[in-house]
């Protein structure tokens, strides 16, 4: 993020730009253009009015929309306009390698305004690549109860939300530092921030997150979309898919072998719904994508998955012990006053 003076707006105008993705021949980097407000560093003291404000304030957020902005990537150069809302997508033929590489920003017509996104391109030696969702993937959110779901986020703030037992610990084992991390939620661009604060502070791999715009023209499949460009961007690399059984993961992702097969490895699903009708349709869905050669796992657990990847020699054995350490000291680690606390405070 980035920002400058001499702004027409009412408050200094940023350039917030995402976690973007690429390969050797082109980068792709999006990021939206608002009006600065403020927002401070989340601490785990933080009462729930602060984490409740703090999420209002990202909500309604101040886009600056049809700005124009440069980008630069060595000696390429571009020109942009972000929509009304002020998102925008930057894709620019390339030739690199790979490792993270950075794009400058800025604005046309106010070149102080200034940002540079990071854009990863996966190394050569990657066994495969990761796509996760978040919302009960990796941490609590009650997806299926959209109203507790939304009370819970916006009470809390990216060092007070609740992980899923092991699960940094079973990501870093299927990272091993080179394999690369994708996540695709539906939650809004609005809370990137917050969610990209949140993946640091748990410990988990850094990849780019694609999150949907928001109103009531959200993309209904987004996260099919999503994943089929990712893989399109990587042609030979295979993939693992992570998810959990509250919505639809378990459709999208056995949609997406059926699009590309031979392309999953495995499907890890967090089971989070124990209706008889649910179960019955995922047990489908697992006999439909073994014929394919691809297995879809429904785990209990961070560990439950763990010992499959192990198994399957896409983790080492002691990964798995890793993971199964790191889910008994999340079980007994307390919980934090301010985020835990009934009241409003």
């Amino acid at each position: 993020m980035a920002h400058g003076s001499g702004s027409k707006h009412a408050d200094p105008v940023v350039i917030v730009p995402y976690l973007g993705y690429g390969n050797a021949k082109k980068l792709v980097l999006q990021g939206r253009v608002l009006e600065d407000e403020g927002f401070r560093e989340p601490q785990p003291t933080d009462r729930r009015w602060r984490n409740l404000a703090a999420f209002l304030k990202r909500i309604e957020s101040d886009e600056v929309p049809y700005a124009r902005l440069r980008a630069r990537f060595g000696q390429r150069s571009q020109e942009i306009r972000a929509d009304r809302e002020g998102y925008f997508r930057v894709e620019m033929a390339v030739s690199c390698k790979s490792g993270w590489h950075a794009i400058e920003l800025e604005l046309v017509e106010e070149p102080t305004v200034r940002a540079f996104g990071r854009v990863l391109v996966p190394p050569h030696n990657a066994a495969f690549g990761v796509i996760s969702d978040i919302d009960d993937t990796v941490v609590y959110s009650h997806v299926q109860q959209k109203l507790r779901m939304l009370v819970s986020i916006a009470l809390s703030n990216a060092r007070t939300r609740k992980p899923f037992e092991g699960v940094a610990a079973f990501y870093q084992a299927l990272h091993r530092g080179v394999n690369p991390f994708f996540y695709v939620s539906k939650s809004p661009w609005n809370l990137y921030v917050p969610l990209a604060q949140y993946l640091q502070v748990q410990g988990l791999p850094e990849g780019p997150l694609l999150l949907r715009n928001l109103g009531l023209r959200m993309e209904r499949r987004h996260k099919e979309r999503a994943i089929c460009e990712i893989l399109r961007t990587y042609p030979k690399l295979p993939f693992l898919l992570i998810g959990d059984s509250g919505e639809d993961d378990p459709e999208v992702y056995s949609e997406v072998v059926r699009r590309f097969p031979r392309r999953v490895r495995a499907i890890y699903i967090r089971a989070v719904h124990r209706k008889r009708t649910r179960l019955a349709a995922i047990e489908r869905l697992i006999e439909e994508v073994a014929a394919s050669g691809c297995q879809l796992v429904l785990a209990a657990d961070s560990e439950f998955a763990a010992a499959h990847a192990a198994s399957a020699g896409l983790i080492q054995a002691s990964d798995l012990r890793a993971v199964r350490s790191e889910r008994k000291a999340d079980e007994t680690r307390p919980a934090n006053p301010a985020a835990s606390s009934g009241a409003l405070k």
